[in-house]
């Protein structure tokens, strides 16, 4: 069974529990050098390359998208976005959505078709590829449901969870076809410890935190969080704790609300100067050059 670990992204998505949805658009063009961090949610996701060429990370496997590809990913699985092609930041429409959209939780329904897939650990994406003929109606029915949030009119509701029934329908139909990948026990152990670690360091993040706090919120060794994390993010731990802290630094620095020191202190670094250096290193630029947000 898929883990769900409560953490900040999950409290993110701002779907009600009357429609159960999310739409995004233009995210990538906010995030620093258009990547953004490792993060999971209950919730299905799906989102499509439009212009340029994603590397979409699911767990351990990278996923190319060229313009015009879709992917699925299934609910609680660790995944990130990164724009690897492009002269302008692809505007990539994404969904985020619960399957009691589709059906209510405890439903014949929901139980049949839905929890089937939530559970198939060993199906934690499928892509939708723009080339594939046979996927041509799906891809359709996603760009619907794009258009009904981007032009909202009478029934718009009604054609996105249609259009989610069939999407669902199909799936549901062609599980046994799909790639599987499975994962053993220990990998799947990992990615629990992961995701822990993780939840730690976006939770903490502007306290003063070590490499053994992380390991300790994953119940593992200092070396064993280190094999973790390179397993999955090729990074450090205290990497990806910097590299959290640069990417809400930047943020807040596109705001133009807050000065340089307010924002080396709310992000946890532990001088002004240390900050300079590391986002110098990170973006080419100081903190006080606000265009780092591109490439």
């Amino acid at each position: 069974m898929p883990v769900i670990i409560d953490n900040q992204l999950k409290e993110q998505i701002p779907y009600e529990a009357i429609y159960p949805i999310a739409f995004y658009e233009h995210e990538l063009e906010t995030l620093p050098q258009w990547s953004g961090p490792f993060h999971w949610h209950p919730g299905f996701e799906i989102a499509t390359a439009e212009t340029g060429v994603l590397d979409y990370q699911v767990g351990d496997k990278h996923i190319i998208l060229n313009a015009g590809d879709s992917i699925f990913v299934n609910g609680n699985v660790l995944h990130c976005i990164r724009q690897i092609s492009g002269k302008i930041p692809d505007p990539m429409p994404n969904m985020v959505f619960s399957g009691s959209l589709i059906a209510p939780e405890g439903s014949l329904i929901y139980e049949k078709y839905i929890s089937p897939l939530q559970q198939c650990d060993e199906l934690p994406f499928i892509v939708f590829a723009a080339g594939n003929q046979s996927l041509q109606k799906i891809n359709v029915l996603i760009r619907e449901i794009y258009h009904c949030f981007r032009n909202p009119c009478t029934c718009s509701e009604m054609t996105i969870q249609r259009n989610l029934s069939h999407i669902f329908e199909y799936i549901y139909s062609n599980m046994s076809c799909f790639p599987r990948y499975k994962s053993n026990r220990i990998q799947l152990l990992n990615q629990i410890r992961l995701q822990k670690m993780l939840d730690f360091i976006y939770s903490h993040y502007q306290e003063h935190i070590t490499l053994e706090d992380i390991a300790h919120a994953g119940n593992v060794s200092r070396s064993e969080a280190g094999r973790c994390f390179k397993t999955f993010i090729n990074s450090s731990p205290i990497e990806v704790l910097i590299q959290h802290r640069l990417q809400i630094a930047g943020k807040m620095l596109a705001e133009k609300i807050y000065t340089v020191k307010e924002i080396s202190d709310f992000c946890g670094f532990n001088s002004v100067n240390y900050f300079r250096r590391q986002f110098k290193t990170k973006y080419g630029v100081t903190p006080g050059k606000v265009p780092y947000l591109g490439k």
